[in-house]
């Protein structure tokens, strides 16, 4: 079978979902632009060395020819073509690593904005975030797609400007030697981009296939990991297994067709780079000969243009070459499609500011306006139609039974959650603003401690604080004692999830973290669970003090707590009664 009929039945091979617009791909890349375009022009300046080498390379060449006949010392002759040769490499080799590190910046940059712009969907700091969102998509699009995207930056995008600056001046130093060589070398160039675009739908259409069975294969993984010991119960993981490995040769054999597809797609291009380099050496060895005699075409060449021709042809075509590489990078970069939907998802609401540090003198009031909220997987809503107004510095409590959405209830009003319909806003000043996570101190249960001291857990809350506010805020709680039972007070050293302390110690943290954050709606998601009576008793005592002079929403199943609400209402299947 012929190659191009191998490359035509791979592009028909499959048929994928439209690739990410490149008007998209441009968005991203917008945040390194400008070091982009820096290497890409220094990667095309670079062909200047190219053109002084190759010129002292002819040079040398025919002086030194011209040497042997009779010259004492011939080999003094070509000293100062090779201090040209020695330049001309030495300065392509500059530019080149000043391209090599402009590159590597500019997608340095764009990748450090979508992490950001991720996180920011993962984590919003203002308005709720999106809830439809699956988590490993978030944490493949941040480890896997970015990453992806580097080689597109690298590669292709400078390519483009390396190719039309770089051609261009070979071509005109082509042409200040020889214009027939160059109008040869001009006329083989409109069939680049024909084979540019058959290498882009070839390896867009397998990369996407490739990507979606490995997404596939990897959420398979994922899913017996999970279930291991259920199918070792049931006596299943030999099915399991075997099924894992046919996923795991269905993406080795994706993987092999994108190879192929690479590897014939370079042929063409390196065909044409080939034959017409073929045909220019046929031309000039004609001339050399004086075997050569038509109408027009120039019968005259010295060995000096010859030889210079001849080199900056497949260098005028080096950077199609490169191009034609970062083709399978742009391919790759359009299949990302994972990282197009999840930045889709971000949809960030301009409020006004919150301030986090200190908190302003009166709390905002709370309003939910007949809040909708569906869970993925659950047929019925996790709240229905729910409406509240809470009046700012009033404390309302939210009990009913597990599941019956108290915890939804308390994200939707803090801002962390997107309603499907209804509003959740708070209000500043009696003026409604959509509700925002930086106005917000959170409580849950379990309290999430992370790796590291409990200074650095509590400096979470408060990064500026010094020691002097940390302890204040223990003091101010009442758990004074709490320092004095850990064996290195501030400095003691936590492991995952807070091992290391007991559950109410660890709700203590909480707390204090609340109270550092000053923040002026505090949400308090059962925030006495899983205690014993005494240290139920301290965290309650603890929340008289937090709670003042703030707007409070309180989930809890405690009949003991409801005495701080001002307000209690009950919720039953998502319904508030």
């Amino acid at each position: 079978m012929s190659t191009t009929a191998v490359l035509l039945d791979q592009l028909d091979g499959d048929k994928a979902e439209d690739p990410v617009p490149t008007a998209r791909l441009r968005e991203w890349a917008a945040a390194g632009r400008r070091e982009l375009r820096r290497a890409g022009l220094l990667r095309g300046a670079a062909q200047l060395g190219t053109v002084i080498w190759a010129g002292g390379l002819s040079w040398g060449a025919e002086r030194g020819l011209s040497a042997l006949d009779g010259a004492p010392y011939p080999a003094a002759a070509v000293v100062l073509p090779a201090l040209l040769i020695g330049a001309g490499v030495a300065l392509r080799a500059v530019l080149l690593a000043a391209g090599d590190a402009a590159a590597a910046r500019g997608a340095r940059t764009v990748r450090e904005s979508l992490h950001g712009r991720l996180i920011a969907t993962a984590l919003p700091t203002r308005g709720p975030a999106r809830t439809d969102l699956d988590d490993a998509a978030l944490v493949q699009a941040v480890d896997d797609e970015v990453g992806q995207l580097t080689d597109w930056l690298t590669d292709y995008l400078p390519a483009r400007t390396a190719m039309l600056l770089g051609s261009g001046v070979t071509l005109a130093a082509i042409a200040s030697r020889s214009w027939f060589v160059a109008l040869l070398v001009l006329a083989a160039t409109p069939l680049l981009p024909a084979n540019l675009k058959v290498i882009g739908l070839g390896t867009q259409t397998a990369v996407r296939a490739q990507l979606a069975s490995i997404r596939t294969h990897q959420a398979r993984l994922l899913d017996h990991l999970r279930g291991l010991p259920t199918l070792v119960g049931l006596g299943a993981h030999d099915q399991a297994a075997a099924s894992l490995a046919r996923h795991e040769r269905e993406v080795a054999g994706r993987t092999e067709k994108v190879l192929r597809i690479a590897f014939l797609s370079t042929a063409w291009v390196e065909l044409l780079i080939t034959g017409t380099l073929a045909v220019v050496a046929t031309y000039c060895g004609l001339v050399l000969l004086d075997y050569l005699d038509l109408p027009v075409v120039p019968d005259h060449m010295s060995l000096s243009a010859a030889l210079f021709v001849l080199v900056l042809v497949p260098a005028y075509f080096a950077p199609a070459r490169d191009l034609a590489a970062g083709y399978h990078a742009r391919a790759r970069a359009t299949a990302a499609g994972l990282l197009a939907e999840v930045l889709d998802a971000h949809r960030e609401t301009v409020v006004p500011s919150a301030r986090r540090a200190r908190r302003a003198a009166a709390p905002p009031g709370v309003c939910l306006e007949a809040v909708t909220v569906h869970h993925p997987g659950r047929e019925a809503p996790a709240l229905d139609k729910v409406s509240v107004y809470l009046a700012p510095g009033q404390c309302l409590a939210i009990t009913g039974p597990s599941g019956a959405g108290k915890s939804t209830l308390l994200a939707v009003a803090a801002g962390l959650y997107a309603p499907h319909s209804g509003r959740a806003l708070h209000l500043l000043n009696r003026l409604p603003v959509p509700a925002d996570p930086g106005r917000v101190a959170w409580v849950g249960q379990p309290a999430h401690l992370l790796p590291g001291t409990l200074r650095e857990n509590l400096l979470l809350a408060r990064p500026t604080a010094d020691d002097h506010d940390l302890l204040d805020a223990v003091a101010s709680l009442g758990f004074d004692d709490l320092l004095a039972a850990l064996p290195q007070g501030l400095d003691t050293p936590l492991g995952e999830r807070g091992t290391g302390l007991s559950s109410g110690q660890s709700q203590q943290l909480a707390l204090i973290r609340a109270l550092l954050r000053d923040a002026p709606v505090l949400c308090l998601d059962e925030p006495t669970a899983h205690l014993d009576p005494e240290a139920e008793q301290r965290v309650m005592s603890a929340l008289r003090t937090l709670t003042r002079d703030r707007t409070v929403l309180l989930a809890t199943h405690s009949p003991a707590l409801l005495p701080l609400a001002d307000h209690v209402i009950t919720l039953d299947h998502g319904r508030a009664r």
